[in-house]
């Protein structure tokens, strides 16, 4: 098989079924298969997708493994020179897969890639998860062209040339096969949030690029599982976050970065605060104490990420503070913060 389509489900029923004819139309070229991965689900996705879809493989699994490991899992019972991870709550367009394969046949020294992601609510804007590819400031903050944290631009083809990123967005990410198992696959220590970032940062040490190829569009409709105020996700993407900065940070670097990020972290919790947030407040301390219990964990991964990184230096990890320049110099674009 070339390319395997694989969409780990979970409760989602109501979005298979409403996406799932445009991705099987669009997606009907030689050589592709489309595959649901179910992490135990309690409705009735997987006897829907029997009654309207019997021609989609399924892998089921025997419990909600989370993003990561369901996704591992499921891979490993799948072979195909491409991968594509596909939310869910993902529509796709017309002419959405054959940009990427054709970058990719074309581009051996490029691991993954993602289309352009816009609105599915609002298709002028871009959409949060993904945009128009990421990428990473010095203290671990992440942003898009087309999206700066809560600043989202109208899609005006600004952002159409192929351009590398430090990350491609989990919610539609194609990757060779062979890259994903030599980086290690997703980290299932995660469970869930920033792990595809973690994913391309180890293949970017290697190396090894990652692109976003705007030919390509989708729309995704987002939020669909943890909704963006959800303290719980609060608590995933703060931990995450330090557990990936102490992965892959180069020596040079941790000690200063963990401790500007000890107290950014603290004004963080502040700000919730101030927005009467008290359950985004108490996750960003649970988070932190979460992540000094882990670390231990944690050291393995690091010694061999520092083995294995060819490079220390990562363009599309930008030598600047994402937040200084968005709440003190007002640069709320991709376009402003580069220029």
């Amino acid at each position: 098989m070339k390319v395997a389509i694989v969409i780990l489900n979970w409760n989602g029923s109501a979005m298979l079924k409403r996406y799932m004819p445009t991705l099987l139309k669009y997606s009907n070229m030689d050589g592709v298969q489309v595959i649901v991965a179910d992490n135990d689900s309690k409705d009735d996705s997987m006897e829907m997708m029997q009654r309207e879809f019997p021609q989609v493989p399924l892998i089921r699994m025997e419990k909600n493994w989370g993003f990561a490991k369901g996704y591992n899992m499921a891979l490993r019972e799948v072979e195909a020179e491409y991968y594509i991870l596909l939310n869910s709550d993902v529509e796709v367009s017309e002419d959405w897969l054959l940009p990427l394969v054709s970058y990719m046949d074309v581009h051996p020294e490029v691991a993954a890639c993602q289309p352009k992601l816009l609105d599915f609510k609002n298709p002028e804007l871009f959409e949060y998860a993904g945009g128009a590819g990421g990428y990473m400031d010095k203290w671990g903050y992440m942003f898009c062209r087309g999206r700066v944290f809560d600043s989202i631009e109208k899609d005006l083809g600004q952002y159409d040339t192929i351009e590398p990123v430090f990350w491609a967005t989990g919610a539609c990410l194609m990757v060779r096969s062979a890259d994903y198992w030599a980086a290690g696959g997703l980290d299932d220590r995660f469970f869930a949030h920033q792990e595809e970032i973690d994913l391309c940062w180890r293949m970017r040490s290697r190396n090894r690029g990652i692109v976003c190829i705007p030919e390509s569009v989708v729309y995704h409709v987002g939020g669909a599982t943890l909704n963006k105020s959800n303290p719980y996700k609060t608590f995933l993407n703060f931990r995450n976050n330090l557990l990936m900065l102490y992965k892959n940070l180069p020596e040079n670097e941790l000690s200063k970065v963990m401790r500007v990020r000890f107290w950014l972290d603290g004004l963080a919790a502040l700000m919730f605060l101030m927005k009467f947030h008290w359950g985004d407040f108490k996750a960003v301390f649970r988070a932190r104490r979460e992540f000094r219990r882990l670390k231990p964990e944690f050291a393995d991964s690091r010694r061999e990420n520092l083995e294995e990184a060819s490079t220390d230096t990562i363009p599309e990890r930008v030598n600047f503070s994402l937040l200084w320049r968005y709440h003190i110099k007002r640069q709320k674009t991709y376009s402003a913060l580069i220029k």
